[in-house]
């Protein structure tokens, strides 16, 4: 199958369920169940800009697979999103899903636009059109929706508020990253991060290290490369690396992300700060630690880069940041990848308990939002680690294995209709 750049995401989900159905030895019949999205919305998103010009975007939302439940997924916006890239990251939603063992299918959508170019108010109206556009098809117990690149809680307030307004009353559980006061749970925003954490200190116990004064890359130094910063700062290890869009640094004693937090806030970048030397993207993803994790976008470890990786681990922040061939060339080094579906589930994990305190009207405190996260990760990462180890297979095979066979199972179990 021959694809063009832009489909490149959607093509990498196909190989890799292909990979995992091989695996389990399914039929080509359920094959093309699991690899065909159960539903896809292309609609039309127009705007008033704030001058009073009109432009048209492009909005998608795909539901990938919902047989253990509703969909679940963020809404992305950013100038590049097409149709294939949101079936890729739906897909890999389902499989997410499932391998932290939580009842949702996987669902993605996203707009076509550049946030930055953009007010706030513009913004608004295109947020609320489009959920307008595709309301059929969401709610709390079809499709519920998360912040993801270029949106945020806000974002999330908007689409809960359109729906509300439509349905008369007030529906939290229609979307998840919301903010506090409209039900919006404790750990939410740094919950992809503190997941990506609890899989590397998994990863390097099962290894026989520590996290304690590892050293760690991190490649992105967004909402999940910042907040992951911090936190592995705090648990003790060493960030000697970070980057962002502008440039890197590097301290091979350790940065101080405190201070380089309020860097950030000062001038939007990591550039420019005075206590550690600049360096490029590729000199990041090629230093010799214990840790490197990607957070940032898909694809930067590919054929070519991954030959330079010389970390010992690779937890993957970000969704897609390694390609097959990366994955295959970072294998025969004896790298170990910790997969994107395992490593960087923290944020779908508290998600889900955001809904069910939605669900239930009821909060729990930030010390059993953590406590609950932590054992989820931990858990999963065991029953990965242990098949991989038992079936003799890489950790993303094995996590997708897990994922693959559980969708499959619940789609037999309830069977065909009709």
């Amino acid at each position: 199958m021959s694809a063009s750049p832009a489909s490149q995401p959607w093509v990498n989900a196909l190989s890799q369920l292909a990979g995992a159905v091989k695996i389990l030895d399914y039929d080509d019949g359920l094959h093309e169940m699991l690899a065909t999205p159960r539903r896809e919305v292309n609609v039309a998103v127009p705007l008033r800009r704030d001058d009073d010009r009109i432009e048209l975007f492009h909005g998608y939302r795909v539901q990938h697979n919902v047989s253990r439940g509703p969909g679940k997924g963020g809404l992305r916006f950013h100038q590049a999103v097409d149709v294939d890239e949101v079936r890729a990251l739906a897909m890999l939603m389902t499989w997410k899903c499932a391998v932290v063992d939580l009842p949702y299918g996987g669902a993605k959508g996203g707009v076509g636009i550049d946030p930055s170019r953009y007010s706030l108010p513009e913004l608004e109206r295109v947020t609320r059109r489009y959920t307008t556009e595709i309301m059929p098809v969401i709610g709390p117990e079809r499709d519920i929706m998360a912040p993801d690149m270029g949106t945020d809680e806000q974002t999330m307030a908007w689409v809960l508020d359109t729906y509300s307004v439509s349905h008369g009353y007030t529906i939290p559980a229609v979307v998840t990253g919301k903010p506090i006061p409209l039900g919006g749970s404790l750990g939410r925003t740094t919950a992809t991060s503190r997941g990506v954490v609890h899989v590397t200190r998994a990863a390097l116990v099962r290894a026989g290290d520590r996290l304690e004064g590892a050293s760690v890359a991190i490649q992105g130094f967004g909402k999940v490369g910042a907040h992951a910063a911090q936190i592995f700062a705090t648990e003790g290890a060493r960030v000697v690396a970070v980057s962002d869009q502008f440039g890197g640094l590097h301290n091979p004693a350790g940065l101080d992300v405190d201070h380089l937090m309020r860097h950030v806030a000062q001038t939007g970048s990591v550039v420019g700060f005075p206590e550690a030397d600049p360096i490029d993207n590729s000199t990041l993803l090629a230093l010799e630690v214990d840790v490197l994790v990607p957070a940032a976008v898909d694809g930067v470890l590919d054929a070519d880069t991954a030959h330079a990786v010389r970390a010992r681990f690779v937890v993957e922040g970000a969704n897609g940041p390694t390609t097959g061939e990366a994955d295959v060339i970072l294998a025969e080094r004896g790298v170990v990848v910790v997969p994107d579906i395992l490593a960087n589930a923290g944020g779908v994990v508290v998600s889900y308990f955001e809904w069910a305190q939605a669900n239930q009207a009821y909060r729990w405190t930030g010390d059993e939002i953590e406590s609950r996260l932590a054992d989820r990760m931990h858990s999963a990462f065991a029953d990965v680690s242990e098949t991989a180890a038992r079936e003799s297979l890489s950790l993303r095979d094995a996590a997708l294995v897990i994922g693959v066979r559980r969708v499959a199972e619940a789609h037999q179990t309830r069977g065909l209709y009709p």
